[in-house]
């Protein structure tokens, strides 16, 4: 099947934008990607003829709502080759599907107990831990990663790191800054070995690759859908039903309850125990719709454009004098996130100048801090692609970063 481009990109009306007088060039979908018509369409009908309140309301609008959001919850499901929607638990973003984890399933954890991550997660992935580990008194570990961006799996620090008091495992499936794409389901049998529990941050893996949960080796799964042409203000996690089941609440609230006595309360089934409040059921529309859209192009099909347009952008880029890129320098076992620096260029300085030739990017530590401090950076400029990225835009990626380099060059020179 041929990957029709441009009618890809003619779904994304922001993408007509001109940015003064030169054409918008996105490159920060990595940040949040852009929505495509139908998910804008499907987000307004649902607020223009179906807005009510889910699983309270008797009335037909109440009833649509709620039919909405549960045929959601299965549509998302099936996408990621869930085993039933109740193993499909809505959270506002993936931080919070993380947090979720780290609460619920650092119940019973103590002192002796570790955790086990790597120096390569996005802050959303550390923090929570480092939070879990100061209430238990558990320990945090880590992976270490090596020059080229693999994570370090042989290395001396690497051995013994998931043994008999690891109790969770951590990690991320794609990272955001080195685009490395981790064997989430090599580490998922060691640390099955020892009976630790695998979560998996799926943000930079689910929106751009098929996705078959059951395969994967995880025990939970985050993810977002902003990242994936869906709307800002909801996140998956997906877990196993067996073991969601096992788990407490993370939030009290209406709608994750059973019965409520003034003594104690006693609380819902999965997923419903973890929804406390009213949903993020626009959104949850929102998300199903995307995943619609993204099944009509075909996942395998989105990854393969993505490979050979990284392939191309590392090409362009590595002939760039005095451009650095940090991680794998070739399109295998690799996302399309591509991090780097540009001669002594400060990346809020390249940011800015690409952004006066209608290049957007982000420049920053990409909420990833202890992995631009592991490669003595203190932090780079990102471009970031997706299935509506053309290879005229990375063309024009690389003559804006030559402009820049060579704009700043008698700065740095004085």
């Amino acid at each position: 099947m041929t990957y029709d481009l441009q009618a890809v990109r003619d779904r994304f009306p922001i993408l007509r934008r001109q940015m003064g007088d030169r054409p918008l060039v996105y490159l920060d979908s990595a940040n949040t990607s852009q929505k495509p018509q139908e998910v804008v369409d499907a987000v307004a009908d649902h607020y223009l003829r179906h807005n009510a309140n889910v699983a309270r309301a008797m009335h037909m609008l109440g009833e649509e709502a709620t039919d909405a959001y549960e045929g959601a919850r299965a549509r998302i499901g099936r996408f990621v080759g869930a085993a039933s929607p109740e193993e499909i638990v809505f959270t506002k973003n993936a931080s919070e599907a993380l947090n979720l984890a780290a609460h619920t399933l650092g119940a019973g954890l103590g002192p002796g107990d570790e955790i086990v991550t790597t120096v390569m997660e996005h802050h959303s992935n550390i923090v929570p831990w480092q939070l879990l580990c100061e209430r238990t008194g558990a320990r945090l570990r880590w992976f270490d990663v090596t020059e080229d961006g693999r994570l370090d799996l042989e290395g001396a620090e690497a051995e013994g790191l998931i043994n008999e008091r690891t109790r969770i495992v951590t990690l991320t499936w794609v990272s955001n800054v080195l685009g490395t794409c981790n064997p989430v389901a090599e580490i998922a049998r060691r640390a099955h070995a020892v009976g630790a529990r695998v979560v998996v941050d799926g943000s930079q893996a689910v929106p751009h690759q098929p996705t078959d949960v059951t395969a994967l080796g995880a025990d939970l799964l985050a993810f977002t859908g902003h990242k994936m042409c869906g709307p800002t203000g909801i996140g998956v996690l997906w877990g196993r039903h067996e073991l969601l089941e096992t788990l407490p609440p993370f939030l009290g609230g209406g709608e994750m309850i059973e019965v409520v006595e003034m003594e104690r309360s006693t609380f819902a089934a999965p997923p419903y125990r973890f929804e406390a409040g009213t949903p993020p059921i626009a959104q949850a529309v929102g998300l199903a719709a995307a995943c619609d859209f993204l099944d009509g192009l075909g996942m395998e099909a989105v990854a393969a454009h993505e490979q050979q347009l990284t392939a191309y952008a590392l090409e362009r880029l590595q002939a760039i004098e005095g451009l650095r890129i940090l991680g794998p320098t070739e399109a295998v076992d690799r996302g399309s996130a591509l991090a780097f620096t540009l001669a002594d260029v400060h990346p809020h300085d390249v940011m800015q100048l690409l952004n006066s030739r209608g290049v957007a990017v982000r420049g920053g530590h990409h909420c990833a801090r202890p992995l631009h401090r592991r490669f003595g950076v203190q932090s780079t400029s990102r471009a970031s692609s997706y299935l509506y990225t053309s290879p005229e835009e990375i063309d024009a990626l690389a003559e804006a970063l030559v402009y820049t380099r060579d704009y700043f060059a008698p700065r740095a020179r004085g």
